[in-house]
């Protein structure tokens, strides 16, 4: 539903919360003229440029987790923890974390008694996670863009109507553009375009044309794996064991990043099979290398989303915002300047390193974006056209994501 849809079914109280929010003039005892001067306000676009411009960073994280999917309602749980950064409300991340202090008014010092400078009254008590999450969802609500369901089953749900989180977006791109520093096309640029899917059938094919005996955990060995990387159009080094490399697949720790993900959507699609002591291929997968059944680019994309949401849980508004704001050729430096703030570290990787090695440097073994590099040195994007259509076309990934079995 859109925002006029919503405000009809809206109480006078919500309509004055949200008037007053707006300061906008009008009776707050006639609901329709309410429901007027809430829609001709908002939906000035310098009213909601302005909101946004006024966002905090947790706000902004906060927006930024509702605006590109295409379910309909939220849990007030879901959207707590979506106000948390996507930490549960009681989460063992939350523990200990200092919180910003509630404004306590000071307590004026007893009649007659002595006061030092600092000591005027006692120490303001940290804002429970909680409090935090439902003052920002009451914001949202204040600001007409979260609003309970109106049936028996959704009263309890929460919404955000379709044309407000259209213009919000706009609102945002139109900021973010604003930081963007774009470049022209660079001398030399990576395209790899529909490589990934082709490397696809070579890893089948070299598990159907070999006996490939693997280790107790499942592991083909180095031998093996340097064997498959000398057949895939990416070259690439196999990790040692002496580095941290996990949460990015089922033997992320083993085999190189774009291999791992070969392997990996090979496995839990059932295109391969790991038995006591050999690596094996099924009859699925058998088609593939035989060329009777093909891959689609979209079919590793929707896989990459889930695999990665379980280390990157708003990987899919990283990547809107990645391809929305690269239509153009853009250096690195500013798109991570614009995103930082929605990307977080992950164990041992930085948030630089979840940017660029394992956001950017993915999407770019997926085809939809080209990496290039100025006369300068400096790193350069653009989305090409296949990044457009796949982003459009999976606008919001399924809600799972892959469980990592040992």
């Amino acid at each position: 539903m859109n925002l006029a849809d919503m405000l009809c079914y809206a109480d006078i109280a919500e309509l004055t919360a949200i008037a007053e929010t707006y300061e906008c003039t009008c009776s707050s005892h006639s609901k329709n003229e309410l429901i007027q001067s809430i829609l001709s306000t908002v939906q000035r676009r310098d009213v909601l440029e302005s909101r946004v411009g006024e966002m905090t960073a947790a706000d902004l994280r906060f927006l930024n987790s509702l605006l590109f999917e295409s379910r309909v309602t939220y849990s007030l749980e879901e959207l707590k923890a979506r106000a948390l950064g996507g930490e549960s409300v009681n989460s063992p991340f939350n523990a200990g974390k200092p919180q910003a202090a509630a404004p306590v008014a000071p307590t004026p010092p007893a009649k007659g008694s002595r006061s030092r400078k600092g000591k005027n009254g006692p120490p303001s008590a940290p804002v429970a996670p909680e409090d935090i999450a439902r003052h920002a969802i009451s914001r949202f609500k204040k600001f007409g863009w979260l609003f309970n369901g109106f049936s028996q089953q959704t009263r309890y749900l929460y919404q955000v109507p379709e044309d407000v989180r259209t213009r919000l977006s706009d609102a945002l791109e139109k900021r973010y553009r604003t930081m963007l520093d774009e470049r022209d096309e660079p001398p030399a640029y990576r395209d790899e375009g529909t490589l990934l899917v082709g490397d696809m059938t070579q890893l089948l094919r070299f598990v159907r044309d070999n006996d490939l005996q693997i280790t107790s955990e499942g592991v083909l060995y180095k031998r093996q794996i340097g064997q498959i990387i000398e057949r895939l159009a990416v070259n690439e080094t196999v990790p040692t064991r002496g580095g941290w490399r996990f949460g990015y697949g089922r033997h992320f720790r083993d085999y190189p990043d774009r291999m791992s993900f070969l392997y990996d959507y090979a496995y839990y699609h059932k295109l391969i099979e790991e038995r006591t002591d050999r690596l094996t291929i099924t009859e699925a997968g058998r088609d593939v290398a035989d060329g009777t059944s093909r891959l689609e680019p979209p079919d590793l994309y929707r896989f990459w989303l889930r695999l990665y949401k379980g280390p990157i849980p708003n990987v899919t508004t990283l990547v809107q915002w990645i391809t929305r704001l690269s239509a153009e050729w853009v250096s690195i430096e500013s798109l991570y300047a614009i995103l930082q703030p929605l990307v977080r570290s992950y164990y041992y990787d930085t948030s630089r390193d979840v940017f660029e090695r394992r956001i950017l440097t993915m999407l770019m073994h997926l085809g939809m974006i080209k990496w290039g590099e100025t006369a300068g040195g400096e790193g350069v994007v653009r989305t090409t056209t296949q990044g457009k259509a796949l982003v459009k076309g999976v606008s919001s990934p399924l809600e799972d994501k892959i469980i990592l079995n040992p």
